[in-house]
């Protein structure tokens, strides 16, 4: 059976997130990010040239799917709650309802998630891959719920 996982950059470095990777059986990631980049020099493996090639040398498939990632539109709503509420990025624990609701209507619903599971691996796991540390944090939760939900691999 085909295993869809999920990681963030949030709290890894270069090392330690490629290592997390294959201690969970994963050969190919999907990035799932809108720019393929985080701000600061702490996270610089992260940008998408340098973590390509990191990827490569450690044998794992890298994929961009920008089609799952939230608008800039939907990333200002989820960032005004978050400043509403009094936390950041790195601390939020979950997304907006709102945030939920227009990521689903209008990215989720019209996205075929079937051609992304046929690209899974057939050995080994997929995993999602964003910024935020915790899935409940992230649009890629709401992408590994509506794999489980249509019958799509274990997440």
């Amino acid at each position: 059976m085909r295993e869809l996982r999920t990681i963030g950059v949030y709290g890894f470095d270069a090392a330690s997130f490629l290592e997390r990777l294959r201690s969970g059986g994963v050969s190919m990631l999907l990035d799932v990010r809108q720019r393929r980049g985080v701000r600061g020099t702490e996270y610089a493996w992260a940008n998408s040239q340098r973590l390509q090639a990191s990827l490569a040398a450690a044998g794992i498939t890298y994929r961009h799917h920008r089609e799952l990632a939230p608008t800039t539109e939907l990333r200002q709503l989820q960032y005004a709650e978050d400043a509403r509420q009094g936390v950041g990025k790195h601390t939020r624990r979950e997304l907006a309802a709102t945030y939920v609701d227009r990521y689903t209507a209008e990215i989720l619903d019209h996205a075929d998630l079937q051609v992304t599971v046929s690209a899974l691996p057939s050995t080994g796991a997929g995993a999602l891959f964003c910024v935020e540390r915790d899935p409940e944090a992230c649009h890629r939760s709401l992408i590994g719920y509506r794999h489980a939900q249509s019958g799509g691999p274990r997440w």
